[in-house]
């Protein structure tokens, strides 16, 4: 597959038409190809685009590509991205262009979208024990000889299912075995001592072959530095005792990952104190938030904050809305809402004021709350606001907003819309 089967797939989705199925484009840009569309550079303010419409800063969006090949290169880092943050194969591929190993899903569907975009390397961030999915990764194993796929197991029970569901492959799938974040965490091994139950009921198989250990250091309970060194060391330290006991035999690298996107600078120093293994080591780091960032969650955590010498990721992503109601001098109601926002985490953030061409900051605007399709709010006196305004407002966590739009405009600074990336949620 790789890059051809994503040259023609990607080709596929610029020749699709717009219709009334992707939100706050131009109405009468029906029937264009979005490649046609793309074309004529429109300006997102001023060329028929309606309200709600949720735009993606093409700068910050390369700046932020660009920051993390950075990141991973000067920290040793292989990179592969968790692509459930965005489901938008034109950014798997910048993601690649950029550096990146591969891309990490969490469930089967996103395996299929990956693979029907030519992603050769997949980390499923999840144990599978769907006996349909298994036969169809089989299959795609089967097919492609370069098809490297890797998965979680957590359980002596998860394993069982997986080689009864694999019975009669060819071709084994790699594994890696979680180690939960602490007690009371998602999913994952909650021991070292049950963690070598599981690579022992793996090693007992010929359908599955252990390729390391793995696990999210984002799930550890209160997690503060000194909690999440200590887990990842754990996690590092698990990988050595499986080396010592010879369970690596066989492999060309050993696989040992972590990396949310608030705790990567963590994973890096953890991952340069790995001791020499028996085989050489693949450090991976599956943040992928960083694509758009935000301005709520991963704002206030991202680990740049602690190491702002390495610089600063910029949220990428803004929704404008247009005021519809302003029934009293402190309260207003915009046209966007639940099915619009990212509301999960934070409120989105009243950023700025466009009238007539010209913007100026929110203030005294504040976001307290969303239906289905108003936000509303908070005006203070003063603030600037009214009837027909443009609000754009910055949103948190990334991953509930591309899965509110299926087609998001890439707009330069000026407003000029310069590409469209489709989601596949």
């Amino acid at each position: 597959m790789g890059a051809d089967t994503a040259a023609t797939q990607l080709a596929a989705l610029t020749a699709d038409r717009v219709d009334h199925r992707f939100k706050g484009l131009p109405p009468e840009a029906d029937g264009l190809t979005v490649g046609e569309l793309a074309a004529q550079r429109r300006n997102l303010f001023t060329d028929g685009f309606t309200t709600p419409v949720l735009a993606l800063s093409a700068e910050r969006l390369q700046h932020n590509l660009a920051l993390m090949e950075t990141y991973a290169t000067r920290h040793g880092l292989a990179f592969a991205p968790h692509g459930k943050t965005s489901m938008a194969p034109q950014l798997f591929w910048q993601q690649i262009e950029h550096g990146a190993w591969g891309i990490t899903l969490a469930v089967p569907h996103q395996v299929r979208v990956a693979r029907r975009f030519g992603i050769d390397r997949i980390f499923l961030a999840n144990e599978l024990v769907d006996h349909a999915a298994l036969r169809w990764i089989a299959a795609e194993l089967a097919r492609d000889e370069d098809f490297r796929f890797i998965c979680y197991v957590d359980s002596v029970r998860g394993v069982e299912l997986m080689d009864a569901a694999l019975a009669g492959t060819t071709r084994p799938v790699d594994v890696v075995v979680e180690l939960a974040a602490g007690e009371g965490a998602r999913t994952g091994v909650r021991t070292e001592a049950e963690c070598a139950a599981v690579a022992d009921a793996v090693a007992a198989t010929t359908t599955l072959r252990l390729a390391g250990v793995a696990g999210y250091e984002g799930e550890v309970p209160q997690a503060d530095p000194e909690r999440v060194h200590a887990w990842l060391r754990r996690l590092t330290a698990l990988a050595a005792d499986f080396d010592k006991a010879g369970r690596f035999a066989g492999l060309e690298e050993i696989v040992v990952s972590a990396g949310g996107s608030a705790w990567f600078d963590a994973v890096a120093d953890v991952f340069a104190e790995i001791p020499a293994l028996s085989r050489p080591v693949l450090k991976l780091l599956r943040s992928g938030a960083y694509v758009s960032h935000d301005d709520g969650h991963y704002r206030k955590l991202t680990p740049f904050t602690r190491i702002p010498e390495e610089g600063a990721l910029h949220p990428a992503f803004r929704l404008w809305a247009q005021v519809v109601s302003r029934p009293s001098a402190d309260q207003a109601f915009a046209n966007a809402g639940k099915r619009d926002a990212a509301y999960d985490l934070d409120l989105p953030e009243a950023q700025v004021v466009r009238r007539d061409g010209v913007e100026h900051p929110a203030d005294g605007v504040e976001v307290t709350g969303l239906s289905d399709q108003h936000a509303w709010l908070r005006t203070s006196p003063g603030a600037e606001l009214r009837v027909g305004d443009w609000i754009g407002m910055g949103l948190s966590h990334p991953c509930t907003s591309f899965d509110k739009w299926e087609l998001i405009p890439v707009v330069e600074q000026d407003g000029t819309v310069v590409d469209y990336v489709r989601t596949f949620f």
